[in-house]
């Protein structure tokens, strides 16, 4: 049978000779009787091909038909294309329309009543060979590409979800605070009238015990006096007499008596308690204990609210030892009157006088600086990424190193926040958190931190989120300590976002690789780009002193530029 069936496989037959080929086989020009179908793939097989198909992983546990329930084919697929749902408008219809014109599906009687003026398509005639066809490929990707989007938003989701427990979190700390604050001032104040009451008192107290004291003595010498005068007349000694007598008119016509009386009588001891008129008033109103704001729309303070960035002046920092020009990678205010700079071209730290516009000290450091934070009056830290090394440095006295720091890592973009060192570092892609004298207290590790990238950062003020440059993705992150992203902020006029500065309401100055300069609320909801066209800016920050925002750039002059806002145009406006 074996070789009948190998002497047939040689031969190249005619699909006449046999009731169905085997369709492998016919890839090949070879028409051998097909011996089973299976129903999975839609093929007819011959024995060969039939026993391979059984024995394959991908294949075994395929539906197959033999030979002689061939004639059942016809009526499976059939029942394949046939419909069974139940129309929800006629209950004793089945589904076997589609409307392309009103992407509807109906029973007979729907299309008849909504549809009879459309081309309305018969399912089971459509739905021939659709399990193989490109329409289910493309509905099928389409659907893995909307779960993967409601995981995404998901997350999202779950991302602010934990942004609002804390703030709610930081709302009935400072709703605690506040009532604490208040308590201890009504406690304060009632101490103070207490205090008042009991001076009062003291000091009336003081006058009737005076009063009282001269009574006593009054008393005293009368009743001495009148003894004496007693005992002179019984005995008949008439001169003791006398001037017992001269002695008592003499007492009797002193005042020291009236004058206690009339102490007495103008002392006031019917005083009363005064309730304070503005307190009474406000317990009177309908008051509330404080107001919850949204910071994305408060726009009442004049930090939150820039239009635009008005070129003010140019401040010249190259110095006569630098030997190329400058590419300031890294500013900073230190106090009132200093800024500092990180020259990386030139590898220097330089000390601007805000006051007179020029550098009046310098320092060379090791290769290629790059960030710098501010962390005290005196005292900054500059990243060293050639060397993975922080060095702290102070401009108390003069320029100079008070310590280095080693990481892990090339350290680039640093920040600084309630005595906490952020770094963000490549190879490996890390944000590390120290104190202020090295010790690793958090390492923070994400799929959003920046695997080839110089990253960029700053701390938001309240320390639970850092911004993060995603210069791949020309987007800025806002990241949990805990690596998670839970805001991003995106715009079409925003190319590879570097330097940025956090201002003290929250919100954010970032300039980016295409030279536009953005004002980015604090939630990253919304921004506003405040300039344009200024190419290759690197760093950024801001002057609440000056009210001015300073701008590193490739080149040899740091720009200063002037923040306009309404309320500042306003003013400006009616000034003039």
């Amino acid at each position: 049978m074996a070789e009948s069936e190998n002497e047939n496989r040689s031969l190249v037959g005619s699909a006449d000779d046999y009731d169905h080929c085997c369709e492998p086989c016919l890839t090949t020009s070879h028409c051998v009787e097909a011996h089973g179908y299976c129903v999975f793939c839609q093929e007819y097989l011959c024995s060969n091909c039939l026993e391979c198909h059984k024995k394959a992983k991908i294949s075994r546990s395929h539906q197959i038909l033999k030979q002689d329930e061939f004639d059942k084919l016809e009526t499976m697929r059939k029942a394949y294309n046939e419909c069974t749902e139940k129309c929800p408008a006629h209950q004793n219809e089945i589904i076997e329309f589609y409307c392309p014109s009103h992407h509807a599906l109906g029973c007979k009687d729907c299309m008849s009543n909504s549809h009879g003026n459309c081309n309305i398509d018969y399912i089971p005639e459509q739905c021939v060979d659709i399990a193989d066809g490109k329409e289910l490929d493309d509905v099928m990707q389409r659907l893995s590409e909307k779960l993967k989007e409601v995981q995404e938003i998901s997350k999202k989701a779950k991302g602010i979800d934990k942004v609002m427990n804390d703030y709610n979190e930081e709302i009935v700390k400072e709703i605690t605070k506040f009532q604490k604050e208040v308590n201890d001032h009504m406690i304060q104040m009632q101490q103070d009238i207490l205090n008042d009451t009991e001076e009062i008192k003291s000091s009336n107290k003081r006058i009737v015990q005076n009063v009282l004291d001269k009574c006593e003595n009054t008393f005293s010498n009368v009743v001495n006096l009148q003894a004496s005068l007693h005992a002179s007349k019984s005995v008949h000694r008439n001169g003791q007499l006398y001037i017992d007598m001269k002695r008592a008119e003499s007492a009797l016509k002193s005042d020291a008596l009236n004058d206690a009386k009339e102490t007495l009588m103008n002392t006031n001891v019917c005083y009363s308690f005064q309730r304070n008129a503005d307190l009474e008033a406000l317990l009177s109103k309908k008051m509330v204990f404080g107001d919850i704001i949204n910071p994305s729309r408060d726009e009442s303070d004049e930090t939150k609210s820039f239009d635009r960035l008005v070129a003010k002046e140019n401040i010249k920092v190259i110095t006569e030892s630098d030997r190329k020009e400058c590419i300031i990678t890294g500013c900073a205010i230190l106090n009132t009157n200093k800024l500092v700079l990180v020259d990386n071209n030139n590898d220097k730290v330089k000390l601007v006088s805000l006051e007179d516009r020029l550098v009046e000290e310098e320092i060379s450091v090791d290769f290629s600086p790059w960030g710098i934070a501010v962390i005290s009056e005196s005292q900054f830290a500059v990243t060293l990424p050639w060397h993975n090394k922080i060095t702290v440095m102070s401009a108390e006295d003069k320029l100079s190193c008070v310590r280095s720091i080693k990481v892990d890592g090339k350290c680039y973009g640093i920040g600084f926040n309630q005595d906490r060192l952020y770094v963000a570092c490549l190879e490996p892609s890390s944000v590390l958190v120290l104190n202020t004298q090295g010790d690793i207290l958090n390492n923070i590790t994400s799929d959003c931190l920046s695997a080839d990238i110089v990253p960029h950062i700053a701390v938001r003020i309240d320390s639970k989120r850092l911004f993060y440059s995603d210069y791949k993705n020309n987007s800025l992150l806002c990241v949990s300590l805990e690596g998670e992203v839970t805001a991003a902020y995106k715009h079409d006029d925003f190319e590879s976002p570097n330097g940025m500065t956090v201002l003290d309401d929250g919100s954010v100055f970032v300039c980016s690789y295409n030279g536009a300069i953005h004002h980015v609320k604090k939630g990253l909801m919304q921004g506003k780009v405040l300039l344009e066209d200024e190419v290759n800016a690197k760093s950024i920050c801001y002057s609440p002193c000056y009210d001015e925002v300073y701008v590193g750039f490739y080149g040899n002059k740091l720009k200063v530029f002037d923040p306009q806002s309404p309320k500042k145009r306003i003013v400006s406006l009616l000034e003039k």
